[in-house]
């Protein structure tokens, strides 16, 4: 893809219905559900559009700083613009991807317990003694 846009991968669901599953069936794929929700991609994209919108901010000031005290034009200030522009542009690309990357998670989280209750992995009664 140009511009190093990277196409959003479609979260694994399972293909059968809910319901009763083998056992190691259902251990694999609570495995792998757990490897894929390992990451936590989409937090990484936040952090990054929090860190560049902050940054835009600074550099926002430090151009109508520039543009306030200046004589002539102040290139430094329109460059300092401009930066603050890539800025915030960059944190709104970041801030999509992160939320297409926190549905992918959701979905894959709501897998991922439902494979659980499948196991009774959550069921407190299994865990008193009989």
């Amino acid at each position: 893809m140009p511009g190093g846009w990277s196409r959003v991968r479609p979260p694994v669901v399972p293909s059968d219905p809910p319901g009763p599953r083998s056992g190691d069936a259902a251990r694999v794929e609570l495995e792998s559900l757990r490897a894929q929700l390992a990451s936590r991609s989409s937090t990484v994209h936040f952090a990054h559009t929090g860190v560049s919108l902050v940054a835009a901010f600074i550099f926002t000031g430090a151009a109508a700083k520039l543009f306030w005290d200046s004589i002539r034009f102040p290139r430094w200030g329109l460059l300092a613009l401009l930066v603050a522009v890539g800025l915030v542009v960059y944190a709104a690309v970041q801030y999509r991807r992160g939320k297409r990357e926190l549905v992918r998670e959701l979905a894959l989280f709501e897998s991922l317990k439902g494979v659980r209750h499948s196991l009774h992995l959550d069921d407190p009664g299994s865990l008193l003694p009989r």
